[in-house]
């Protein structure tokens, strides 16, 4: 768990809170490890199925006790309706942190070194790596952001924020699925069965190849719903991935 925003009651008391969240520093100055004090994360049961109910009202991130190599994972996801401080006039955000590596709080004082798989309100499969991470795509440039462009020839890599190339995400409260292909150091993001991303060349922070790390589901200011969370070895990208990324 990170930071407590100033708005946040009901926490132990000399619980450190701030107003801005979004800066870097001593991870010390989070709650910590196993520090859920408010049920931030917790599981409920809807239609007779297991689901995340994550409250987003602190910034934290659940994390994977194994690292994870070579995988093919699927879940699904739906916005909830609260929204708290200080994203009350944002867009409802979340994210996969997959390759995840070192110490907790290198990212806002919250989350691993990693690189995300972006779950945000119309923003379904953007790319961020965080913390040191990088990898390369094929681009294009609009107003000066980056696309991922599936025919690009240009592969350029990515120090900030790299948007999808379609945004296929369902209107708020459905069900959405999201998968991520990671095989050596190219992940592949699907959203709705659609390709919306592709990330090669995957580095960490010293430049040397990214291949595997922890898993991490943010809290990150907005109510969200996960279920049917499913990860399973690949040796190989199945051939319509293959086809659709252009590998």
């Amino acid at each position: 768990m990170g930071v407590p925003h100033s708005t946040v009651n009901g926490l132990p008391e000399g619980t450190y809170q701030a107003d801005n969240l979004n800066v870097n520093g001593d991870p010390s100055d989070a709650m910590g490890l196993n520090a859920d004090v408010k049920s931030v994360f917790s599981v409920t049961v809807q239609n007779q199925q297991p689901v995340l109910h994550v409250s987003g009202e602190i910034y934290g991130g659940l994390t994977s006790k194994a690292d994870f190599e070579n995988y093919h994972l699927s879940l699904q996801v739906k916005w909830g309706d609260k929204k708290w401080s200080p994203r009350l006039k944002a867009k409802r955000d979340s994210g996969l942190l997959f390759h995840c590596q070192g110490e907790h709080g290198a990212f806002w004082k919250v989350w691993k070194a990693c690189q995300e798989l972006q779950i945000q309100e119309s923003d379904f499969g953007d790319y961020i790596p965080l913390a040191g991470p990088s990898g390369t795509i094929r681009s294009r440039y609009q107003n000066e952001q980056q696309f991922y462009d599936p025919t690009s020839e240009v592969k350029n890599p990515v120090e900030g924020y790299s948007h999808a190339h379609v945004e296929p995400d369902y209107q708020h409260g459905q069900w959405n699925t999201v998968e991520l292909y990671a095989l050596a150091d190219t992940a592949i993001f699907v959203v709705n069965d659609k390709v919306v991303m592709v990330v090669t060349d995957s580095i960490d922070a010293q430049g040397q190849p990214l291949t595997s790390g922890q898993l991490q589901l943010q809290s990150e200011g907005a109510e969200v719903f996960f279920r049917d969370v499913k990860v399973r070895p690949i040796k190989t990208f199945p051939n319509h991935i293959v086809q659709e990324a252009r590998l």
